[in-house]
């Protein structure tokens, strides 16, 4: 529960400052162009923090890394809160993005190793309540709340400190061990025999992300755009719509078994793209917000299944490691085309032309994620015993963990500097 209403609460405060772009564009007179490197700095910062601090915790321990990030948060929270320009607005984002990137490999690890099934589910359905509950309370709280610029922040502020507290008290899940200048070294942390999984669930993770990254960065304007509000709350609505019918995907789809999941992902994400097309041709706001919640489906399919899909076969001590290198996959798939769609924008010919390269750009990744899978389930059958066989043969010298089900061997990585 704490841990998961902490990745709730880091990915709300990733969120909030979406429906203030407009009014932050508007007091400091700044092109789309900053609007989308203002989020894609985020994503950047997150990927570097996950590259350096992503298996820390495998050797300092859940806990601090937690309450490390969380005092970072805080601080750049703080920063957002009294932004008086572009520098602030940008220094505040890159901190928000180091500590969401130190914190979410540790949740993802702690969750799993208290309960893997339910630690995989929740790991892909609170980024998605968090992102989506961030947005639309930012843009209500900017609609109808005085301070307009700071509220959120100061909430988003009271909420980590209750948090911090919390984590104070709360029990450690692994051991220390040795080893935690050598993690500091970026690198790639997959486990032998998981570089065919992860990178059949590569495609998947960055197109349900991608997506997720259109929401966040053009999608207020789009909305604005297609709708005739300035209402900052539609400005927020797509992305609220996105992610609330991902989280109800993931939880649904929880037991499904991942190849299926990431298949339907597939499918909805499919459909929701060619809507999305009609919609702005037609410039039809019922149908752009309709496409959004086939897409919100898609997404919590498709991410959740794909996480499932690689971290089911890892040992305890893999996790953080490994959970790493998904969330660099996914924030790549975030961050870099909403850069360049801000390019795009300015340069290539305004917001609906470049809403089209996008969701074509969606539609081709779909396309390599479904050849990936398919290929994944013709890998031969003994490689898949083996995978089994080492994700579940006892280790005496391995550390006991809370995990509820087995005890895994611990981990043999292929480096990757």
């Amino acid at each position: 529960m704490l841990l998961g209403s902490i990745v709730i609460s880091l990915l709300a405060a990733s969120s909030a400052p979406t429906p203030l772009y407009a009014t932050y564009a508007d007091a400091w007179h700044f092109s789309p162009i900053t609007t989308t490197v203002v989020f894609g700095v985020y994503a950047i910062a997150v990927l570097v923090s996950l590259l350096v601090f992503g298996r820390v915790s495998e050797h300092l321990g859940r806990r601090p890394v937690l309450l490390a990030a969380l005092a970072l948060q805080i601080t750049a929270t703080a920063i957002l809160a009294t932004a008086q320009g572009v520098d602030a607005l940008l220094l505040g984002r890159v901190l928000q993005g180091i500590s969401t990137g130190g914190a979410v490999s540790a949740l993802g690890a702690a969750m799993m190793d208290i309960d893997r099934h339910r630690g995989a589910v929740t790991n892909a359905a609170a980024p998605g309540i968090g992102t989506g509950t961030g947005a639309l309370l930012s843009g209500w709280l900017v609609q109808y709340a005085p301070a307009p610029t700071h509220l959120v922040y100061l909430v988003l502020i009271g909420v980590f400190v209750v948090q911090g507290t919390a984590v104070l008290r709360m029990p450690e899940t692994v051991h220390r061990t040795p080893g935690l200048r050598a993690a500091l070294v970026p690198r790639m942390a997959v486990p032998t025999g998981l570089w065919g999984p992860v990178l059949a669930a590569a495609p998947i993770l960055f197109a349900t992300w991608a997506l997720a990254g259109f929401y966040g960065s053009l999608g207020p304007a789009l909305a604005r755009q297609l709708s005739g509000s300035h209402s900052t709350v539609v400005a927020a609505l797509g992305l609220f719509l996105l992610t609330v019918a991902g989280t109800l995907s993931a939880a649904i789809l929880g037991r499904t078994p991942p190849h299926k999941a990431v298949m339907l992902g597939i499918a909805l994400l499919t459909a929701a793209t060619l809507a999305a097309l009609t919609a702005i041709d037609k410039e039809s706001a019922p149908g752009f917000f309709g496409s959004t919640i086939i897409a919100g489906l898609g997404f919590g399919a498709g991410f959740q299944g794909g996480l499932r899909t690689v971290v089911s076969r890892a040992a305890p001590r893999e996790r953080a490691g490994l959970l790493s290198v998904l969330y660099i996959v996914s924030y790549l798939g975030m961050g870099l085309p909403s850069v360049i769609a801000g390019i795009l924008v300015v340069h290539g010919g305004g917001l609906m032309p470049t809403a089209h390269h996008y969701m074509w750009s969606v539609l081709a990744l779909s396309a390599i994620a479904l050849a990936g899978l398919l290929l994944t389930n013709r890998r031969p059958r003994i490689q898949r015993h083996v995978t089994r066989d080492r994700r579940e043969r006892p280790n005496p010298q391995e550390p006991r963990t809370q995990d509820r089900t087995h005890h895994d061997t611990g981990p043999t990585y292929s480096k990757c500097h």
